[in-house]
């Protein structure tokens, strides 16, 4: 198993989700497990996805589709996004 975290600011919260969630069949068939959403406290306009993805490299062609960045221009991202790609070493039970 796979995580990417992705971190950049929206322009517009309300706008950025309702296009992301929208955007969540195209993320299951490129092979999504699921996401969490953060936003900053001290700034709402940064957000911050947590995937779970089977691969990194499914999610490497996925976020350098130009599905994903089309999506993302319409949604309200401003500038680059940030992402970091995770790879679980262990699992501990807390």
């Amino acid at each position: 198993m796979a995580h990417v975290l992705i971190k950049h600011p929206v322009e517009d919260y309300a706008k950025w989700k309702k296009a992301y969630d929208a955007h969540a069949a195209m993320r299951k068939q490129a092979g999504s497990k699921g996401s969490q959403v953060f936003r900053n406290s001290e700034n709402p306009s940064e957000v911050t996805i947590l995937f779970e993805w089977g691969s990194v490299e499914q999610a490497r062609k996925f976020n350098a589709s130009a599905d994903l960045k089309e999506a993302m221009q319409k949604a309200g991202v401003k500038g680059m996004p940030e992402f970091t790609y995770l790879e679980s070493t262990a699992k501990h039970p807390n």
